[in-house]
């Protein structure tokens, strides 16, 4: 049965008590780790300076950091500024390798007035873990997030 993420999007929604970005990204990752299976990362990466992504709130094991914008899923995303889906990891050549256990990763590019301000960043130990339906749902929990958050651009 696939997870309702109109109801993590609700849960999401009420749990979100303050519109500091710091604690509701570290609210989102905690309640995206509980709820969604098969996950072993999930987290933020947040453009602090021009084409590059730092380590923001996450869980899961440490992580890589800075991420550039030509490089790996993350950097795809920001630069493309498009939700990148990927089935097998290790299919794409520049993907970065933080946990060799991750096998396939979705990323969500969180766009600000047309600024992009960072990722949420999700890794699965299971190939082809993510289907349009978790995308959509995933989108879905960060549009709650955004919402939610007094996100500022610092570029």
């Amino acid at each position: 049965m696939p997870l309702d993420y109109d109801l993590l999007a609700r849960q999401l929604d009420a749990l979100l008590d303050t519109r500091d970005a710091l604690t509701n990204m570290a609210q989102t990752c905690a309640l995206i780790m509980q709820e969604v299976p098969d996950l072993n990362w999930a987290g933020f990466y947040v453009q602090r300076e021009p084409q590059r992504l730092s380590l923001g709130p996450f869980q899961g094991k440490p992580a890589c950091n800075p991420i550039p914008f030509d490089t790996g899923v993350c950097g795809a995303a920001a630069r493309h500024r498009r939700t990148q889906r990927i089935d097998d990891v290790h299919a794409i050549a520049d993907h970065i390798a933080c946990d060799p256990e991750s096998q396939a990763e979705l990323v969500v590019p969180v766009v600000i007035d047309d600024t992009l301000w960072g990722v949420l960043d999700l890794d699965s130990p299971i190939r082809g873990r993510f289907r349009v339906h978790d995308q959509a749902g995933l989108e879905h929990v960060l549009d709650v997030f955004i919402r939610r958050s007094d996100l500022t651009v610092t570029l």
